[in-house]
């Protein structure tokens, strides 16, 4: 007997589309969760904004995953870098790291900015990629080099460092950008553990859909959008629920 696999939204009152057009909205644009609240409600879907903060717990990271999942492979070249946040008052550093498209690869939250934490930074990175780098990019932070040292998979890998002030390692330091927006948008981030969630589903799922939209003609930028779109309802299960006409 064959056995049917269970839809990921088993369980839930509201049907797929609604659920991942609101979790799209979420991660892809500087919404709150009451602004989602009021556009699901002007499309005749009422729904509180704190079953919406759940769908975006439960659905983000399998949504991320499938984002990634979908786009090309990542470069040769890996662009590191580490920004400050501030998390109920205490300073926090957010590791992230693009590859030569400024396509994310991870992001990490931790405490420290010493060796330790640079190898686990590398460690994660590695997990989340199918292949080595050619050659990693990063600021003087002398824990990279230490850390590098200690990692068998990075040995070979040429390392080049760049001064934080001289724009040259820009891939890593403008894809912080949109994680400042978003951190004033909100106010500042809570917790570690809310923030490490949170910015490991939005990068993925923001940049699924942020094409360089100055880069295309206008008809070319719609048709690879709307093969993102495709994609998505693909991914996310939204393409073969009846009530996708919302």
């Amino acid at each position: 007997m064959q056995k049917t696999t269970r839809s990921l939204y088993h369980g839930h009152r509201f049907p797929a589309v609604v659920i991942s057009q609101a979790v799209r909205w979420y991660f892809r644009f500087q919404l709150s969760l009451r602004d989602i609240e009021e556009l699901l409600f002007e499309r005749g879907v009422v729904v509180s904004y704190e079953t919406i903060r759940r769908w975006c717990d439960k659905f983000g990271a399998s949504f991320a995953h499938g984002a990634k999942g979908a786009r090309r492979k990542p470069g040769s070249t890996w662009h590191l870098d580490e920004m400050f946040v501030t998390l109920r008052g205490e300073p926090y550093l957010l590791w992230r790291a693009v590859d030569q498209h400024g396509a994310e690869l991870d992001v990490l939250v931790q405490k420290r900015r010493d060796k330790v934490a640079a190898k686990r930074f590398f460690k994660r990175v590695l997990a989340a990629c199918p292949e080595a780098p050619r050659k990693i990019v990063t600021d003087q932070l002398r824990s990279y080099p230490a850390a590098k040292a200690e990692i068998p998979e990075l040995a070979t890998v040429r390392h080049v460092f760049v001064k934080a002030c001289a724009r040259v390692n820009n891939r890593a330091e403008n894809s912080h950008q949109p994680t400042r927006e978003r951190e004033r948008r909100v106010r500042g981030f809570r917790r570690p553990e809310r923030a490490q969630a949170f910015l490991s589903s939005f990068g993925p799922i923001r940049q699924h859909f942020a094409l360089k939209r100055h880069l295309l003609r206008a008809s070319l930028y719609r048709k690879q959008l709307a093969s993102r779109f495709d994609a998505w309802c693909l991914f996310t299960g939204s393409a073969q629920d009846p009530s996708a006409t919302f």
